[in-house]
């Protein structure tokens, strides 16, 4: 009897040992708690039904012992907008999650927004529960959430875009060559990846220094409000006629405005003024055998071309900057001119055949303008010869090498180069900021002519009121003092 109560002890005490190794492995004080690397996982505003992007929290174990976290799970379970991913699972609850000692792990979390009818940004709350030994803690969620028009890959006929609800172009808004797409001042309209504008009738942008027009990317989460190639941008295509943009931004695009196109006969035809084109992958202006005319313009940071002019054409920018610093988003030298102008056109085909394509450059004309940026080279002249070949650079900041001959009238008067007349942007780097400083070389020395003909600069400040009208879209007017 002595020996069989010896016997079933022993397995009582191994037992015991073997569930005491499995548990020592976890602190199981009831007061242990977790830390976090916030206490609330914020997501900018986004649009509803689209999605946002993963934020993640980290979760911080200080503790020489391992912690078990017994249950993990978004408050709002099933009915939540909010969506968890533990360990590479997507879940809104999660069981028995280790956190070694003095360790930590990530948990990524999402949003999607249902619309509601209603015009103004929403809020959506939640927050995930974690119960470790007992012990409740919770980490707040909180998105801001945009109702919206979606137009999906849409033919439009004529119509007006208000400003009631922005609009979220999905693959494509195209407008036929029978319709005019008419916009009204403080309409955003944003672009999913890959979608664009095309249009072959006629598109009336016309906003106020009060209620500027905006063109720009679905993602609206400040992370990427400066990131180029989000959308592919808006194209006028050849025929495209009478087109105005006005107190427009065109930004984070492929290409952000492209007049005329190779495969299409005949030109577009474009007024551009008051307007700001930043931050392409390719090109700010591309334009095809066109007619465009611009004013009081900013074409800024693009990875190949700010202003391409090709093929031919006829074009006059009054007041406009042209300022290059690429550099910020992306690890590859920008080696392009910031400006190309040129007749022709070489492109290569699949089989390793170019085709060139000419037309006659009949007038490209810059008046009180910059043209500006970190390459040694920013302007790029290409003549086939053999068609017409007329530009012309008055009172203008050009940068160029020393060696760029600047002594023909026909093409250059008062133009300015050389480091001592840099136009000394406020910011041109890290806050894209492109006024003038007190001490640019632009400051006073336009034409009195082209500033009678456009008086207002780009903010709505008199060119005129000074001692003389500045260089570029910008007008710096110095504060007087008091006396």
């Amino acid at each position: 009897m002595v020996k069989y109560l010896l016997k079933i002890l022993i397995a009582v005490a191994l037992l015991i040992s073997l569930f005491s190794c499995e548990d020592e492995g976890y602190m199981s004080s009831p007061d242990a708690k977790l830390q976090f690397s916030v206490d609330t996982v914020m997501f900018d505003t986004i649009f509803t039904t689209i999605g946002s992007t993963t934020q993640h929290l980290k979760i911080y174990n200080p503790y020489d012992e391992n912690v078990l976290i017994s249950r993990i799970r978004v408050a709002g379970g099933d009915f939540s907008n909010f969506r968890l991913n533990v360990n590479g699972q997507t879940t809104n609850e999660a069981y028995e999650v280790e956190v070694p000692a003095r360790d930590s792990i990530f948990i990524f979390v999402e949003v999607t927004i249902d619309p509601n009818g209603q015009n103004l940004p929403m809020v959506v709350q939640d927050s995930i529960e974690f119960t470790t030994n007992a012990n409740v803690q919770d980490i707040n969620l909180v998105a801001y959430g945009q109702d919206f028009k979606l137009i999906k890959g849409e033919n439009i006929e004529t119509t007006t875009w208000t400003a009631e609800k922005p609009y979220l172009v999905y693959d494509y808004a195209y407008v036929d060559s029978t319709s005019t797409l008419t916009i009204e001042p403080g309409t955003r309209i944003h672009f999913h990846k890959g979608a664009g504008l095309y249009v072959k009738g006629t598109i009336k942008a016309e906003g106020t220094f009060q209620n500027p027009i905006w063109f720009l990317s679905d993602r609206l989460e400040e992370s990427y409000q400066d990131i180029p190639d989000q959308w592919n941008g808006i194209i006028l295509f050849s025929g495209s006629h009478n087109n105005v943009f006005n107190y427009t931004t065109i930004k984070n695009a492929n290409i952000g405005l492209q007049a005329g196109n190779i495969e299409d006969d005949g030109f577009a035809s474009l007024q551009l003024s008051n307007s700001k084109i930043e931050n392409m992958a390719y090109a700010g202006l591309f334009a095809l055998k066109s007619k465009v005319t611009g004013y009081n313009n900013l074409i800024a940071n693009c990875g190949f071309y700010a202003v391409a002019l090709l093929v031919g054409g006829d074009y006059e920018f009054y007041h406009t900057t042209i300022a290059n610093y690429w550099g910020n988003f992306s690890s590859r030298a920008r080696s392009t001119a910031s400006l190309v102008l040129s007749n022709l056109l070489v492109v290569e085909q699949s089989d390793g055949s170019k085709v060139t394509y000419t037309g006659d450059l009949e007038n490209a004309f810059f008046g009180n303008s910059i043209i500006f940026g970190n390459n040694q080279n920013e302007i790029e002249l290409g003549d086939s010869e053999e068609n017409a070949f007329n530009y012309e650079f008055d009172h203008c900041i050009i940068q160029v090498p020393d060696t760029f001959d600047i002594s023909d009238k026909d093409h250059f008067r008062n133009v300015w180069k050389g480091k001592d007349n840099n136009p000394k942007f406020v910011d041109p780097f890290d806050e894209y900021d492109y006024s003038l400083d007190t001490l640019s070389a632009a400051k006073d020395i336009g034409n009195p002519d082209f500033a009678k003909e456009y008086p207002m600069d780009i903010m709505n400040k008199d060119r005129t009121a000074d001692e003389g009208p500045d260089l570029g879209a910008f007008e710096r007017i110095e504060k007087k003092d008091e006396e």
